[in-house]
């Protein structure tokens, strides 16, 4: 109401200025006269999100998790029964968008019909991490599903523990996100260590990066490869800034820096300034270290992607993987106009870049990792489709320890103790918990993506095809993904020798099923 006073008064003429002003007296007179409903309107607003979430909103209303989004990933964490009944409230027919994937009469894979079947199957990568380039320590990722960066600092010690010690139990990979490696890195599970433009963990006393730091820090913890840092689904293009308040002893000596001072991560890199550079520093640091390394990336300039692969295909220098973030990402702050509206959504990105990479035959030489609400099974199944070798979770690994959706991430009291520096929120985040909760939601999350192979007729995510995949434009109509996407036969499959040794393995892995025993009439 003092909005529309304060327009009125300022230009509409005389009798709105009038009429404004009367609103506004009586508006506090209503509050002089009557506090306690002044305090309660601001009390409503405050807690406007969770009424919703509990109280108003339907099942499929919220975001950027639904009501039913949230609570397959409770379930499944917990262990509990995470089936939906009396079939899909979403409204199909009706939404554009919306894909359909095609299950096979007749496959190869033959899904056991036990419902606990595939739920203790390893599921690993379709490819080796760094073996195309001969890297000293490549090697096969053990889980399809493995837990995105988020650094210490945005999420508590705690948090990054039942993270870390989640990913040792379920036997998946842990991105450190940029913030350095802390002793909360340390609990058994393996990681990936991001390099992000201030170089934390790995810099030197005037915040330049230290080549044999990185060497020393890799030597003292399970990392298996190295991420640089380009930009993420959050904030594309731009650097951060964690406030001097939040920069305790503990976060200062993870990340090399001063404690008690703004921690400033800037926009761009010192070490490269364009793609020939960045392969020239990729190339170094897989060198001196032996590990597999890629980039991460979320996508808005095609211009980078086509120069990058080009320098691939004729000069013999490059990544070993490509992380590709949508702008549906978000664990970190960022400004309103950055997270609803600069870089392409995960699935437009990704067909972009994959697209680039296959018309210049190097789709082989390189692992495919996505990010940006992955972790629902039928968006990992669609990025699988799309050329997605790992994908990788971030606030569905949140929800599983614990999470709500408060969406307070920014303002360091996230009541659940996930997203906070507050030591007293973060008490009640039991690691020990949560890492069996993080756990059981990987574990599930890969035995529904196993299913769903297996209903498609083959035996793992990573050879599902475009072709078992199409997407509803309307009520009576739909369209092939390969087709949505302008993709060419093959494109968004491993190499032939890559699918013969993941159908091996899985052949061992996962068992099959089988039918009644046939009559004698039976057709064969």
């Amino acid at each position: 109401m003092r909005a529309v006073a304060r327009a009125a008064v300022a230009g509409v003429g005389a009798v709105a200025a009038v009429a404004a002003r009367d609103l506004l007296q009586r508006e506090h007179t209503l509050l002089r006269n009557f506090p306690v409903l002044g305090h309660a309107r601001y009390l409503l607003e405050s807690i406007g999100p969770e009424l919703r979430q509990y109280l108003v909103a339907g099942n499929n209303e919220e975001r950027p998790f639904t009501r039913d989004q949230r609570r397959w990933v409770y379930a499944s964490a917990k262990g509990e029964n995470n089936y939906f009944g009396f079939g899909t409230d979403n409204d199909l027919e009706y939404t554009a968008g919306y894909p359909v994937i095609n299950h096979r009469t007749f496959g190869r894979a033959v899904p056991p019909s036990h419902p606990a079947s595939a739920a203790d199957v390893r599921l690993p990568g379709a490819k080796v991490l760094g073996g195309p380039r001969g890297r000293r320590h490549a090697f096969r990722p053990a889980s399809v599903v493995n837990v995105s960066a988020m650094s210490f600092g945005s999420l508590s010690g705690a948090a990054v523990e039942a993270l870390n010690r989640g990913a040792a139990l379920a036997g998946c990979l842990q991105n450190t996100g940029e913030g350095g490696l802390s002793v909360h890195h340390r609990h058994g599970g393996e990681l990936v260590f991001q390099l992000g433009t201030a170089y934390f963990g790995c810099r030197d006393e005037h915040g330049r990066f230290d080549l044999q730091r990185l060497e020393d820090l890799v030597a003292s913890a399970p990392v298996r490869a190295l991420e640089v840092k380009l930009s993420q689904g959050a904030k594309p293009g731009l650097g951060g800034v964690l406030p001097a308040a939040k920069v305790s002893a503990e976060i200062a000596a993870a990340r090399g820096v001063p404690p008690g001072v703004d921690c400033v991560s800037p926009s761009r890199h010192a070490e490269f300034s364009d793609a020939d550079s960045l392969l020239d520093w990729v190339e170094l640091l897989a060198a001196e270290t032996g590990l597999p390394v890629g980039i991460k990336s979320a996508v808005g300039d095609l211009a980078f992607w086509d120069e990058l692969t080009e320098l691939m295909a004729t000069t013999g220098r490059g990544v070993d993987f490509v992380t590709i973030d949508g702008g549906e990402g978000g664990t970190g702050a960022a400004p309103l106009i950055f997270t609803d509206s600069v870089s392409l959504p995960f699935q437009l990105g990704f067909a972009r870049v994959y697209s680039i990479f296959a018309r210049r035959g190097l789709t082989e030489q390189v692992t495919f990792v996505g990010g940006g609400k992955l972790g629902l099974p039928d968006n990992a199944v669609v990025a699988f489709a799309l050329g997605c070798d790992l994908v990788n979770v971030a606030r569905e690994a949140m929800l599983a320890i614990g999470c709500i959706q408060a969406q307070k991430c920014h303002t360091d009291t996230c009541p659940t103790g996930v997203a906070t520096q507050n030591a007293w929120l973060a008490h009640g985040l039991d690691p020990a918990l949560k890492s069996v909760r993080l756990a059981g939601y990987v574990a599930t999350l890969r035995r529904d993506l196993l299913k769903v192979a297996e209903a498609c007729g083959v035996e793992h995510p990573g050879l599902i095809g475009t072709d078992s995949v199409e997407v509803l434009t309307g009520r009576s109509a739909s369209t092939p993904l390969a087709e949505v996407y302008g993709y060419e036969p093959g494109w968004g499959m491993p190499s032939a020798a890559d699918r013969e040794e993941i159908v091996r393995i899985m052949t061992t892995e996962a068992p099959q099923g089988g039918s009644a025993p046939p009559s004698p009439d039976a057709a064969r």
